[in-house]
């Protein structure tokens, strides 16, 4: 950083870049600057006045903090660093003049606002306003927007700071929102009435810094201050979002997302955010067992005992579902492979390569995308399986990145070259030898459609050498939360799917319910819902969902972060580990570990680099010797975002959005 300026900011010197504005120059010297339009991962507007400051040899006016660069101003007479004061007698005058301003149209609504509590306006009229209001006129009312199932809105509270406008149109990238109107008759609208039409839309629920938008589904519920809060990570996608989990009793009322810059940013995806009603339908809360083609309730010691004596002396075939913690995994093939069967964790069979970490996690870390000037994808459609990491790939495109697409062509919020649907234009792609004049930081991205076809090692293959050829990394991006983990422990068999299921006369099922298990196996499903596992079982044993256990989930780029728990499971429902140690008790090949540490403690002895919690270990790629592919075209592994596994089918608001989401690809209207 050659460009750096002192400047002093109430009294404290500071060194920073020029590029600074004046806002972040002040963060740096730990002082807070109130705003309201100002954000960080957004544009400048510059319009909400709140964050004005004394410039002194300035104009003789207070300047806005967040659209003035510390580059901009002047040094003193004897060329000593500029001086900045936020709190002279000058920005007090300005700031409580603001906020009488903001609160001109503003409604008393704080007692039946469900930002009440959280709200920065609030806050920042408490320190900030004055303690008595000027106007007497009638007050300006606006029409309530709707936007869709996901956000409420109450327009007449609405402070024109245009964050959800600059957050739709920059992030999301959709442009349904925008502002009309002037002066007095200014507002936010959506354009012809639109609803809302991304999978990210909650976020503007976060960035509203008053009480217009809020989430529909959380609304007249719960009250901040009644709330218990668990930080913890999402496992509705394999990004691995940092989230927190806001519990009313034993009641999960909403989800919000956590700041991590090498992950989800700030940003999570509206089936992460709102999922949580799906926790509380359809849920297993007792073991049951399957007598006449019926399944009837049972005590834990019944279920136990039948599943003890079903899996004895049989071959054994154990199946991992998406949404299990690696702890569960690990215990899970312990158990499975002390009686002489093995364990699959692919179970959309995908061809992902036992042993070569950097075969099935990449070499490339989501903070690649930032500085990536060329990017491919390969067979997927990351605005479905990783909304988040989607508007990561548009920041980098807006930053003047060349994104190339093999597959499905879909709108991606952003444009690209779509160099072709088929293997044959992967296979051109692959076999130029670009290697000597690309010198650019560039990334393979393989989506998990490209390799769930007979021939998805050949086509891994091919793109390993296009990232080879390209001085690219390769980066692979999963559907399922669980398939890093489970590949890390050795969840895996040789042959894959088809190897396992051959002959296996008792499948466990261990959450694994997107596979249609045929007829003639005795199965044990362990589980938390209803769901299509649970439907073909012939004994359920109900276990705890993610936010109701503690665990390890590997996200799509290799990084082990904790899941905490957030609530109880419901009924007689157990942790997932306690349920395989204590059937592997009963079964007379003990698990040797008492507790969850205990249990980690082997973990971490098998496998080092899942102790190194939040950091991504480096990753070696060993390339896999290039195969004849099919003539097949690209198809992509998620058709319905909303509905990609139990939790989410479990949801009433997800099963809405879904058909909402129908409706909406379905046929043109006439005027089209």
């Amino acid at each position: 950083m050659s460009d750096l300026r002192k400047v002093i900011i109430d009294g404290n010197e500071v060194e920073v870049p020029g590029a600074m504005t004046l806002i972040q120059a002040c963060e740096v010297a730990g002082i807070e600057v109130p705003r309201f339009c100002y954000h960080e991962r957004l544009t400048i507007a510059g319009n909400c006045r709140m964050c004005l400051v004394e410039v002194v040899g300035g104009p003789p006016k207070p300047a806005a903090s967040c659209a003035m660069q510390v580059r901009d101003l002047r040094p003193g007479p004897e060329g000593q660093p500029p001086v900045v004061k936020t709190n002279s007698p000058m920005v007090k005058k300005a700031r409580e003049g603001v906020m009488e301003f903001l609160l001109i149209n503003h409604p008393l609504d704080c007692p039946i606002c469900d930002q009440g509590g959280e709200c920065d306006l609030q806050d920042q009229a408490m320190a900030y306003g004055v303690d008595f209001s000027r106007y007497r006129e009638p007050k300006r009312a606006s029409e309530d927007l709707n936007l869709g199932p996901l956000v409420e809105t109450h327009m007449t509270r609405c402070i024109s700071c245009t964050r959800c406008v600059r957050f739709t149109t920059e992030v999301a990238g959709i442009t349904q929102m925008g502002q009309t109107g002037r002066g007095e008759d200014s507002e936010i609208t959506s354009y012809l009435g639109e609803t809302l039409e991304s999978n990210l839309q909650g976020n503007i629920i976060d960035l509203c810094p008053v009480g217009a938008l809020v989430s529909k589904p959380y609304a007249f519920t719960a009250r901040p201050w009644e709330l218990t809060k668990t930080e913890t990570i999402d496992v509705m996608d394999a990004l691995g979002s940092n989230i927190r989990v806001d519990t009313k009793g034993r009641e999960v009322m909403r989800i919000l997302p956590r700041n991590h810059d090498g992950v989800n940013e700030e940003w999570i995806s509206d089936k992460t955010r709102f999922v949580w009603d799906g926790l509380r339908r359809q849920r297993l809360d007792t073991p049951y067992i399957r007598e006449n083609g019926k399944l009837r309730k049972a005590s834990w010691g019944e279920a136990l005992a039948a599943a003890a004596k079903a899996m004895t002396g049989k071959r054994i075939a154990g199946l991992v579902g998406d949404l299990a913690p690696v702890e569960a995994v690990f215990a899970l093939k312990e158990l499975i492979e002390s009686l002489g069967g093995s364990v699959e964790c692919r179970t959309d069979y995908a061809r992902l390569p036992a042993g070569n970490r950097g075969g099935y996690a990449g070499t490339a870390t989501i903070e690649d995308i930032d500085s990536a000037k060329m990017i491919q994808l390969i067979g997927t459609n990351p605005r479905l399986e990783a909304p988040v990491l989607n508007a990561r790939l548009r920041n980098a495109w807006l930053k003047g990145a060349t994104i190339g697409l093999v597959g499905e062509a879909v709108d991606l919020t952003y444009d690209y070259v779509h160099v072709g649907t088929d293997r044959a234009a992967l296979e051109e792609l692959s076999s130029k030898e670009i290697g000597a004049t690309r010198d650019v930081p560039s990334l393979v991205i393989v989506g998990q459609g490209a390799l769930q076809e007979a021939d998805g090692e050949a086509v891994l293959a091919h793109a390993m050498k296009l990232a080879a050829n390209s001085k690219s990394k390769l980066m692979i991006l999963h559907t399922a939360a669980a398939r890093v983990g489970a590949m890390d422990v050795g969840a895996t068999t040789e042959g894959g799917m088809a190897a396992v299921l051959d002959g296996a006369e008792v499948i466990y099922s261990l959450g694994a319910d997107e596979v249609q298990i045929g007829e003639g196996a005795f199965v044990i499903y362990q589980g938390s819902h209803g769901d299509r596992g649970a439907h073909r079982a012939d004994i359920i044993l109900p276990g705890a969902a993610y936010t109701e256990e503690n665990g390890l989930f590997v996200n799509t780029e290799g990084r082990p972060q904790l899941a905490m728990r957030a609530g109880f499971a419901p009924g007689e429902a157990k942790e997932n580990w306690a349920i395989l140690r204590a059937l592997s008790a009963e079964i007379g090949k003990t698990l040797p570990y008492e507790s969850l540490a205990g249990l980690r403690r082997a973990l971490v002895a098998a496998h080092p680099h899942l102790g190194a919690v939040d950091e991504v270990a480096e990753k070696v790629l060993t390339p896999i010797k290039a195969s004849k592919m099919g003539k097949a075209t690209f198809r992509n592994a998620i058709k319905d975002f909303y509905l990609t596994n139990p939790i989410a089918r479990s949801s009433a608001l997800m099963a809405e959005l879904s058909a909402q989401a129908k409706a909406r690809t379905g046929g043109k209207l006439a005027a089209e």
